[in-house]
Order: structure tokens, then sequence, then C-alpha cells
């Protein structure tokens, strides 16, 4: 097979799929529009759980006029949704990076990534053993999908000042948003041009040389509304070579040019260059977390972590350095343009269709390999959203067709010692194409004043094409082996839901949904040795999520949310390190279950008081699952079934509490304490070694004020300081791969893991962060 051969099966797959988007959408809205008639669902759209101080649903980037039919996402019915808005998250406080947003959510873990504001986020668990990429979660931000077409997505664009408002979807959600949704999803909501109705700028310095400096420029005039957000952000690390500088342009404009018609324009690019400090072992955390003192591997302090390089980069004898004698770094850049047309075909129907390019360019030298490519790809969505009857009853219906295609390319070097980042020789040359078509409808039905019905599907297809040329090195010569790559996968996801609204205050549901995640090009050309290879034996993987809750809403002051969830998976696909510097590698384990339970509270019980809550209990374990280890010429397998999933701790907790002068000369001036408490949890699949869990606190101080007679609209000033009380602890645990010992063939105890390196980052000692911002 050669990729030629790839790219005509994309392009042919592109000239089937766009002529039935573009040409079967309308006769959707067509079909639909003769059976609908003219009834109004007022209702529907506000069913389902909402977090803290959610704000009233709205339409983000465009004009829209009232009445006009919903976009699916903003506010569906029997959907396990937390809103994050901008109080107490973003608007007082220096939000250096988007974790310390969404851990406001229940269910929501946070991991630090590879260098500067990069993070691993995961719902329910799901992605907890990652630290490269976000997986199992699709992220849109203003209805665009910025989760590229192999299932990745990465938050080192995201600065959390631009947005105005985040809505986290927890459980399996492929009925709605397809492919790569096991775990949930996340979607952004940047502020409007009406929003802002001006322009702001702000400035945080802290520790450790943090410097940001943004802008924000934004308003309406007329059919035409505008939003551009500008950041630039530095920052020396609290780690030895871990300085990083980041650059965000986020533009969103609409033109509106009659009632009925209505378009969108998105624009992100993201320019990133972050020096990258050491993974260290369990073992050196404790003795040096933060990897001081270790410029070089001769002079290096106690507890540095070194890696051995091949002294000619190809293989023979290594030579040990540090991260800053590797001149370890990332130098990536994502760019993304997307436009959508959306057609109010009558008061009660509308289509719309979107296209996005989306490119992710990585430059990536560092531990014992370095990776260079180039992942463009295309998404294109085309649906109906129409109000009508059905049975008789009210009905809000939705229907979709969607299809995106990614063309890989990507080489993999060996490291050289010394002289910045180095090259040597190519191990790894892969090119694939991976291309993903399907449809989606979704009903909610107003069976009476107090119950509503949902009902929901997906289906698609996903194909991938690729080859990997490994390369290995000797004495004798070079070695090359190919692994080809040519499979297809076909999902389908049903939902349904309930959900009985006996009043105002309360709310119960409950959903029964199914989600998929189809692996990766990436995935199948990764060995169990974390080299290049052939992994092509990978399934999709599939689960089936139960969830019961209820939502307590008796006051304007009260909102209380309490989720009970079970999940069932199959071929779960988990990801793991089998050992320092190399690839992460990925296999199935053939069944698992997830369980936990997610409560969310917001409370004002006085005057200027605010108590805020988030809590998420998940219980994650085999019941399927025989590993084999090799080392040596001994081969022994373990059944773990009934051992803990790696990378999941059990209990997460945000608890916040603060106080608004809410009158009188000191109005706007307030403060609050939070503290974020993690547990425990396992790095391996034969549960011998824990990463510790851990507590620290924040504190806040912040004023805002109306600048009355002044050029100038308003001043927010805040100081807040991080992990008051410097607690040590594990920002980040990559899971190691047990192993055996080559002459007994027993399995390697704990002892022997805690001295595995290239796993844990430690999380920011104390810190000071201030800021302003002012709004002309």
């Amino acid at each position: 097979m050669s990729l030629s051969i790839s790219r005509r099966r994309r392009a042919a797959a592109l000239s089937r799929a766009l002529p039935w988007l573009l040409a079967l959408s309308p006769g959707l809205v067509l079909e639909v529009h003769a059976q609908g008639g003219n009834v109004t669902l007022e209702e529907l759209s506000v069913v389902g759980e909402v977090g803290p101080a959610a704000p009233a649903p709205a339409r983000f980037g465009v004009a829209a006029p009232q009445g006009s039919a919903p976009a699916v996402i903003e506010n569906p019915v029997g959907q396990i949704v937390t809103t994050i808005d901008r109080r107490n998250t973003i608007a007082n406080r220096p939000a250096t990076g988007i974790g310390s947003v969404l851990i406001n959510s229940p269910g929501v873990t946070v991991r630090q990534g590879n260098g500067g504001r990069d993070v691993i986020i995961s719902i329910r668990g799901n992605n907890a053993r990652s630290t490269g990429v976000v997986k199992n979660t699709v992220v849109l931000e203003d209805g665009f999908v910025l989760t590229q077409p192999d299932g990745a997505a990465r938050f080192d664009l995201t600065d959390p000042r631009a947005y105005s408002r985040i809505d986290v979807f927890r459980g399996p959600q492929s009925a709605l948003f397809g492919n790569y949704a096991t775990g949930g999803a996340i979607a952004f909501r940047t502020r409007t041009g009406r929003e802002i109705d001006g322009y702001e700028i702000g400035t945080d310095a802290g520790s450790f040389g943090y410097l940001s400096n943004d802008v924000t420029v934004g308003g309406a005039s007329g059919p035409v509304e505008i939003s551009l957000f500008a950041s630039d952000v530095r920052s020396n690390g609290y780690q030895d070579h871990a300085s990083y500088d980041t650059q965000t342009v986020n533009l969103l404009a609409s033109y509106t040019p009659t009632p009925d018609n209505r378009f969108t324009l998105k624009v992100i690019n993201n320019e990133l260059h972050a020096d990258l400090a050491a993974r260290s072992s369990l073992d050196q955390f404790r003795i040096n977390p933060y990897q001081r003192g270790c410029a070089a591997a001769a002079t290096a302090a106690p507890g540095c972590t070194t890696f051995n390089l091949f002294a000619n980069g190809a293989f023979g004898p290594t030579v040990p350095v540090t991260a800053a004698e590797g001149a370890f770094e990332r130098k990536d850049r994502r760019t993304i343009v997307a436009a959508r047309w959306e057609h109010d075909i009558d008061a009660d129907t509308t289509w719309r269709t979107q296209l996005g390019f989306d490119e992710r360019n990585f430059n990536q030298p560092f531990y014992l390999t370095s990776s260079r490519g180039s992942y463009p790809s295309w998404n294109l969505l085309s649906d109906v959203t129409r109000r009508s009857e059905l049975f008789g009853l009210p009905a809000l219906g939705y229907a979709a067709l969607a299809f995106s295609t990614i063309d890989n390319r990507i080489t993999t070097y060996n490291r050289a010692p010394y002289g910045g980042p180095r090259l040597g020789a190519l191990i790894g040359d892969q090119e694939a194409v991976q291309s993903n078509l399907g449809g989606r409808a979704r009903v909610e039905l107003a069976l009476s004043d107090r119950w509503t019905g949902v009902l929901g599907i997906s289906a698609e297809n996903t194909w991938i094409t690729g080859r990997n040329i490994a390369y290995s090195y000797s004495a004798a010569g070079t070695r090359s082996t190919v692994a080809d790559a040519d499979r297809s996968f076909l999902n389908v996801a049903p939902e349904l839901a309930l959900v009985y609204r006996p009043d105002d205050a309360w709310a119960f549901r409950g959903r029964v949904a199914t989600g998929y995640t189809t692996p990766a090009a990436s995935n199948l050309f990764v060995t169990a040795a974390g080299l290049p290879g052939n992994n092509t034996q990978l399934r999709t993987q599939e689960n089936l999520g139960l969830d019961l809750g209820l939502d307590w809403t008796p006051t304007e002051t009260l909102r209380f949310s309490l989720t009970g969830f079970y999940e069932f998976f199959r071929n779960e696909l988990v990801s793991q390190s089998p050992g320092a510097g190399l690839l992460s590698y990925t296999f199935n384990a053939p069944a698992s279950e997830h369980r936990g339970i997610e409560l969310g509270a917001d409370w004002a019980f006085a005057p200027g008081w605010q108590a805020t809550l988030a809590y998420g209990f998940n219980d994650q374990y085999y019941t399927d699952y025989v590993e084999q280890l090799s080392a040596g010429g001994l081969t022994r397998r373990f059944d773990r079934a009934g051992n803990r999933i790696p990378g999941v701790p059990a209990n997460q907790l945000l608890a916040r509490i603060g106080y608004d002068v809410p009158a009188g000369p000191l109005a706007g001036l307030g403060a609050f304490v939070e503290t974020v408490v993690q547990d425990d949890f396992f790095l391996d699949n034969a549960n011998q070694l824990r990463a510790p869990g851990y507590a620290i606190v924040n504190a806040n101080l912040h004023y805002a004020t109306d600048l009355v007679g002044s050029y100038a609209k308003r001043l927010n000033l805040y100081l807040e300081v991080r992990n008051v009380f410097d607690t040590r602890y594990v920002g980040s645990a990559q899971p190691l791969a047990n192993s055996i010992s080559a002459t007994t063939g027993l399995q390697n105890g704990a002892a022997a893991l805690a001295t595995t390196t290239g796993t844990i980052f430690a999380g920011a000692p104390r810190n000071v962060v201030g800021g302003l911002r002012l709004a002309f």
C-alpha cells in the first residue's frame, strides 16, 4: 500500500461526503418543515443540571433575533451539564490557565501537561492517564469543533481571559457530538462584541517571572458584531528549564444582512515556545520536586533526572543529560479558520452549515526522541433545528450530517546530546489519513407540562489508512520495518433521557447513553516498547452510561445538583509509559467499569457571602484484562480483573467561600478562600505504587469599581496567593508499565516502580499573582 492510495481514498471520501452534506441538508429541512406545525416549545431548553450561578442561555457570536431556533448545545434537556461563568473564575482573579477554571465543575480532573499552560483535562476519569493531548472529550468554541478528526485537542491555545462562559457536558455524548465523546464535551463561549462594548486592557504579574498582557476589543454596529482578543503570556516556570512564552489571537465576527441570515467567522492562532522540565520518578520527586540544580549531569544535585542519549544519535554508547543540557522544548503552532451560515427557513426552523480548517504544527525535541509534524484537517457540519409537533406533542428536533478528515505527517528522530536540541537518526516516518462521516439526530418531546423525554442517535464510519516506517541502527547497518494500516470502524450510539419537573424548584432526571472513541492513526504505530512500529490491532473504545440525578433550586440564592453514574466500558483505550523518555503506547482493556457521584452547590447564604462546592467520587476498575509482560526470554501473564485503573483519584473537591461588600463606600471590595483536594491514585496496573494525594489552599483579594467622570469605564484589581501553605504535591503523573525479572519471571515490586523516571511533574509551590484590568 502506498500513501498515494490513502490520499486518493481520502479525496474520494470527501467528494462523496460534500454532495451529501450540501444537497441532503436542505432536503432534511424541507421534510421536517413539511411535517411540523407552529407550536412553540417554551420550557424545554431550561431543564437539566446547571452549575453555580449559571447565566441565562444566550446566543453567542451572532446578532440573532429573539425566538429563532436555538443551537442544540445551548442547553439540551436531560444532559448532565455544568455551566461556569466568569464570576470567581476569571473576572476577579488571575486565571493563568484553563485548569483553574474547569475544576469548578464536578467530575473534572486537571493535570499539568507538557510545558507552559498546557493542561490535561479529564471528565469522570476519562483521559486521566494521558500526559500529552486531551482525548475522550470533544472540545468546541462558539459552536465550532476544536477537537481534530483524530480525537486530539490541546489547551495551549486556550486563554481563559477570552471567555464569558464554559459548559461542561459529563458522561457519554456521542449521540450529540459523535466520535471521541465517551467522556463528555467542553463548550467554550468567547465574549461577544455587545458584551465587551468597547475595549479592555489587562496585565497580570507574579512569581517565577510570570507576566501576561492582553487586550480585548468588541462592539456591534447594525448588522455587524466583532470581538477580538489577543494576549502575550511569559513565565520562567517554577521548575528548572520550564520557561515559556505563548501568543494567542482569537477573533469572533458575525454579519446579519437580514433577519433570516447570519454569517459567523472564527479565527484562532496560537504560537508556543516552551522549555520542558524533566519528569522525575516518585523517589526523585521526594528528594528534589522542582528539579533545581539540574543544569548539567556532571554537577547535578541529588534527585535530578537524567536521560541517556546515544552519543552518535543512532546506537551504541549513551551519554546522560539533564533537561537543560538536552535543550528539551516544544515549538508548536495551532491555526483555526472557520465560518458558519445560519438561515431561518421560518420562525421555527433553522438550517446551519459550517466549515473549518484546523492545522496543528509541532516541533517537539524532548526526552529521548524528537517529533516533527503537521496535522492539517477539515471539519464540515450541516444541521437543522426545528420546533414542531410530534404525535400532537410539542417537540424540538435536530438532525445533522458531519464529515471530517485529517492528513497526518510525522517524523520521529533520536535525540543527540549537547549543542542545543540536536537531532539524531531518523527512527520513524509516518503518513496517515483519517476520515469520519456520520449523522446525528435528536428530539426533545414535551410529554406533559412536567415530563420531558429525549431520544438521540449517532451513526458514524471512520477510515484510517497509513504507513509507518521504523528504522533501527547498529554497527552492521540500518534496518527498516514497515507497518501498514487500513482500518474502518462503524459505530452507533443511541441515547435516551427522561426529566421530571414537579415544580420550579425540583428537577429529576435519568439518562442512558452510549459513546465511542476510535483509535487515532498515531495510536496504531507505537509499540509496547515505546518506539515507532506496529500496533494496528487496536479496537474502538465503547461505553454505556447510566445517570440518575436531581437539581434543586428553592431560591435564587441556592442551587444544588447531585448525580450518580455507572458506566460500562468495552475495549477501553489505555495509555501508559514503558519507561523514561519513551513514547506512550496504547492498548485495549477488554472490559472495565466506572461509577461515581458528582455534587455541585452554590449558596449565597447572607448578603455578600457566597459558598461554592464541586465534589466528585470516582471508582474505576478492570473487570476483564490479562496483561502480558516479558523480560529477556521470559513471558508471564497477570490477571488485572478487580484492580483499580491507574491515574484516577477516588475523591476530588473544590470548596470556596467568599465575601463581597454589597453596598457603601467599600462596595466592590471582596475576598475568597478556596481549597482544592485530591486523593492519591495508583500509577500501575498491578496497583503496587500510588501517587500521593494533596490539599492546597488559595486566597484572593479583589476590587472592582465603575469610574464615573473618567475616560475609562471600569477598574478591576486583584491579588491572589496560591498554595498558601507551600504544599509539595504531584501536579501530574504518567502511569507506569509493570515489569518482571528477567531471571525469575516474578513481577517487580513498588520499589522498582518508584525509581522509574519520566512520570512526575510537581505542582506549583507557593506563588503570588496580581493584576489589573481597565475597561474603556
